[in-house]
């Protein structure tokens, strides 16, 4: 038997035991009560031990017992319980016949607790019958209702049956209706607390995920840039290892000063992932741009263009207006494309545009020619570095196009628009 289940069933003795034990003490305790007290009704109680006596205390323990029952069969226990009072009132009518109506009243409570009301209703109508019937036989038995007038004893025995009728099912109902809608509120607060509780889980599997990209796209962006020039220059080595000795040695030293700049970056990102150390960061802006085409222009033919809004000493920096989110997404696009240019068109011409001179916006591009010599062996994975960029420009309200050219190259241009004030 599983723990839950027995648990249950000891609830179940444990509610039968009591109701037995109640109803056979108030039996035992009503009578010496009742002479105790001067203004004490004066009724004929009968003898311990006698017929009638035992009858009744046989009928309570008999419906006990039936609650023991009331988790499997609530309703069909709920009419055991009502109807055993009439086979008591009919052999042996006495004046504690009352009592039978405990096991009832528990009855009734089992049966709402564990019987939606809708349901209930119908055990509920039948059971109040022969609780009716029964206080009738005792009004006519017992109390002599019937010695004057037998149809006003029907009235008043059927009336005194209604109103035990009443008591005995609607006073408990009431109770339960309590106990559900309790039941109901701490189920409405536990069910509102677990929604809650799965809103924050998914709000942190969710900036979780968006910390993973954007991690993923930081990572890339190094990664990408600076291998790819690693991958180029290498490959030119290698041709010139022995025709050109001494360009391959500045292609070495080239690689060397490419690895040094990934490590340098690598050592930042993971800086800034740890929580036991302040991590330094370098800021990528506009302007940072051109220093990115220079060393970029030291493995290949990569030119500058920049037009400004005014040429003068105190003309305004590259991208004023424009956000550090935004310049670090222009920073990443610029580095993003030329390492797409340096992977898929090595020899090609590339040409770095940043358009400044347009007051509500920023725009810049990059246009590669087709490649002059093959590319090197690369994986077939691919299609992060584009998806990448439109990730930031989605997250800076930008326009990204990129596409390829007429002439076999490609193109991305990136159009920021600048803060108004």
């Amino acid at each position: 038997m599983a723990p839950a289940e027995a648990r249950a069933r000891r609830t179940d003795v444990l509610v039968a035991v009591l109701t037995a034990v109640v109803a056979i003490g108030l039996q035992l305790g009503l009578p010496p009560l009742d002479r105790a007290d001067p203004d004490g009704t004066g009724m004929r109680y009968p003898d311990v031990v006698s017929v009638s006596w035992t009858v009744l205390a046989l009928g309570m323990t008999v419906q006990s017992a039936a609650l023991l029952a009331a988790r499997r069969a609530p309703r069909v226990t709920l009419l055991v319980t009502a109807v055993l009072p009439i086979a008591v009132v009919l052999v042996a009518p006495s004046t504690l016949f009352g009592l039978t109506m405990l096991p009832v009243v528990v009855a009734v409570v089992l049966a709402g607790l564990r019987v939606p009301l809708p349901r209930l209703w119908p055990a509920l109508v039948v059971a109040a019958v022969p609780i009716v019937v029964a206080q009738t036989v005792y009004a006519f038995a017992v109390l002599g209702a019937g010695r004057s007038s037998v149809s006003l004893g029907l009235t008043t025995g059927v009336g005194q049956g209604v109103l035990q009728a009443v008591g005995v099912i609607g006073l408990p109902l009431l109770v339960v209706l309590v106990v559900r809608s309790r039941r109901e509120v701490r189920a409405a607060r536990t069910a509102e607390a677990s929604a809650v509780d799965r809103q924050q889980d998914a709000q942190v599997d969710a900036a979780i995920a968006r910390e993973r990209a954007a991690m993923a796209r930081e990572l890339h962006d190094i990664a990408a840039h600076h291998l790819s020039g690693i991958a180029v220059m290498s490959a030119a080595i290698d041709r010139q290892i022995d025709t050109d000795p001494e360009r391959a040695r500045e292609g070495v030293r080239q690689v060397r000063a490419q690895s040094t700049e990934v490590l340098d970056d690598l050592r930042r990102l993971v800086g800034l992932l740890r929580d036991d150390a302040p991590a330094e960061r370098l800021v990528e802006t506009v302007p940072g741009i051109v220093d990115l085409v220079e060393r970029a222009g030291q493995r290949g033919a990569v030119v500058l263009e920049v037009r400004r809004r005014a040429e003068s000493a105190d003309a305004p920096p590259l991208g004023q207006g424009v956000g550090p989110l935004a310049q670090l997404a222009a920073y990443r696009t610029v580095q993003e494309a030329l390492a797409n240019a340096a992977m898929h068109a090595p020899g090609a011409p590339c040409t770095v545009t940043i358009d400044d001179h347009a007051e509500p916006r920023l725009t810049i591009s990059v246009r590669n020619g087709a490649p002059t010599t093959p590319p090197p062996a690369r994986s077939t994975a691919g299609g992060n570095g584009l998806r990448g960029m439109r990730e930031r420009a989605d997250l800076v309200g930008a326009h990204l196009r990129a596409e390829p050219t007429d002439d076999g190259g490609w193109l991305v241009v990136l159009d920021l628009d600048r803060e108004t004030r």
